[in-house]
């Protein structure tokens, strides 16, 4: 058994899940629609530019979720998975985790999007096993903090090598990780078979350099 790694936004998905739950959140008039809209998308450029300062996101992004209730959240996040992630799953992105499924890999999303968002479409996708952002809770709410080490850039390093100590049958010398972003640079060093999948333009320099396949899950099938 081998470790298939996925990155999960704008990789198995054609969207950014992160950025379209802030989106869901303002048309549901949960947050102040022009301020959290301006803010959520200056972020998404500050992702996409490798210039993300995380910290300050996540206190953004996770308030919302300490200002309702479990249940009210989780009737959100049933009308945002049919409504903005069905239409992105990415057909061929299921092909290709069921290809690692019939060789018996084990299927693990990375992602720098918090669990509450990310949980349900991991579900969705049958993978074996998730690490994402944990978001506080206390006494069944969520805090708006964030809990332990971000899984983002170098973090997400961090955290597959701290679940790997739980998983010692599974290595990075003998698994794959697929992604879209420059900021995975870090992870997809560690592999042995990184794959650029649909990159950004600074990611695709350095696949094209460094020798690394370079996939579409968007292309049209032959």
């Amino acid at each position: 058994m081998s470790l298939a790694i996925f990155d999960l936004d704008n990789t198995l998905l054609s969207c950014d899940s992160d950025h379209a739950w802030g989106e869901f959140m303002v048309e549901q008039g949960a947050v102040d629609g022009e301020a959290y809209r301006r803010a959520n998308d200056q972020y998404l450029r500050d992702y996409r530019a490798g210039e993300l300062d995380i910290m300050a996101y996540l206190s953004m992004a996770l308030k919302p979720l300490s200002e309702h209730s479990e249940e009210q959240l989780n009737a959100w996040h049933q009308q945002f998975m049919a409504g903005k992630i069905e239409p992105h799953v990415l057909p061929q992105g299921e092909e290709l985790l069921a290809w690692h499924r019939q060789r018996g890999d084990f299927l693990l999303i990375v992602t720098a999007t918090n669990r509450f968002i990310t949980g349900p479409i991991a579900r969705r996708l049958g993978v074996d096993d998730l690490i994402a952002i944990e978001p506080e809770r206390e006494n069944g709410r969520y805090t708006g903090r964030v809990e332990g080490i971000p899984s983002y850039r170098e973090g997400k390093v961090t955290r597959v090598r701290e679940w790997l100590e739980e998983h010692p049958t599974l290595a990075l010398d003998d698994a794959w990780f697929y992604s879209d972003s420059i900021n995975d640079r870090y992870l997809l060093e560690e592999v042995a078979t990184p794959v650029a999948v649909d990159p950004d333009e600074e990611l695709e320099k350095l696949a094209r350099a460094r020798g690394w396949r370079v996939l579409s899950l968007r292309a049209p099938s032959a």
